[in-house]
C-alpha cells in the first residue's frame, strides 16, 4: 500500500497534465496515514501549503488541527488531500480542466487507502466526490454535516460534506457551525 502511495507522489511531483505545474513551488499529493480509515478532501493547496508541499499548513490548516481534535484525532491519524494537487493562482478555485486532469490522482489515493468515511471540504471537493459517487450535487449550505452512504465496489463508504475550514476565518460566526458538523462526525466513528 505504502508503496503504491508513494508512486502516485512521484507521479504527481512530475505532473505536466495541465498549466498549474508551471507556477507551482510544491505540488501536495497528500499526508497523514494510508492505514487511516478516514479521507479529508479539500479543493487545492494555497499559498503556505505551496511553499511547503502539504495540505492544510496555512490558518485553516490551524483550525482543521481543532476540528480534528473535537473527533479524538491528529492530523497523522487521517490522510488530507486535494482534489487538485497544484495551487491555482491567487487561489482561485479549480478550472474543469484542471479537476479532470488532477482527479486521477485523487482517485486512486482513495482506491488504494480504502477509506471508510470521506469528509469533502468545501463545494469543489464535494462536487467532485458526489458525482463520483452518483449522489445528487447540491449547495455545501444545504448538506453540510448530512452523511451519505454510498455502496461501491470498495464496500461501504459515509460521505459527509463540511464547509471548508477558511469558512470560518472570513466569517468567524461559522466557527459554531463548523465545530457542530464535526461533531456529528465524532458521533460516527
Amino acid at each position: 500500500m505504502e508503496e503504491l502511495i508513494k508512486e502516485i507522489e512521484r507521479e504527481i511531483k512530475n505532473c505536466r497534465k495541465c498549466d498549474l505545474f508551471k507556477n507551482r513551488t510544491n505540488p501536495v499529493p497528500g499526508s497523514g496515514s494510508y492505514k487511516s480509515k478516514i479521507m479529508l478532501i479539500g479543493e487545492a493547496p494555497g499559498y503556505w501549503e505551496d511553499k511547503k508541499g502539504e495540505p492544510f499548513v496555512g490558518k485553516a490548516g490551524k483550525f482543521l488541527d481543532e476540528l480534528l481534535l473535537l473527533i479524538g484525532r491528529r492530523r497523522e491519524e487521517v490522510f488530507i488531500t486535494n482534489v487538485v494537487k497544484c495551487r491555482p493562482p491567487n487561489n482561485r478555485e479549480p478550472t474543469e480542466d484542471e479537476i479532470k486532469a488532477c482527479t486521477p490522482y485523487l482517485d486512486r489515493q482513495i482506491e488504494i487507502i480504502k477509506p471508510k468515511i470521506i469528509v469533502t471540504l468545501g463545494n469543489v471537493a464535494t462536487t467532485y466526490i458526489f458525482k463520483k459517487f452518483g449522489l445528487k450535487v447540491e449547495s455545501i449550505s444545504r448538506i453540510h454535516g448530512k452523511v451519505f452512504e454510498v455502496s461501491t465496489l470498495l464496500g461501504k463508504i459515509k460521505i459527509i460534506p463540511m464547509y471548508h475550514p477558511a469558512t470560518a476565518l472570513y466569517n468567524p460566526r461559522m466557527k459554531d457551525v463548523l465545530r457542530e458538523d464535526w461533531k456529528k462526525l465524532r458521533g460516527l466513528l
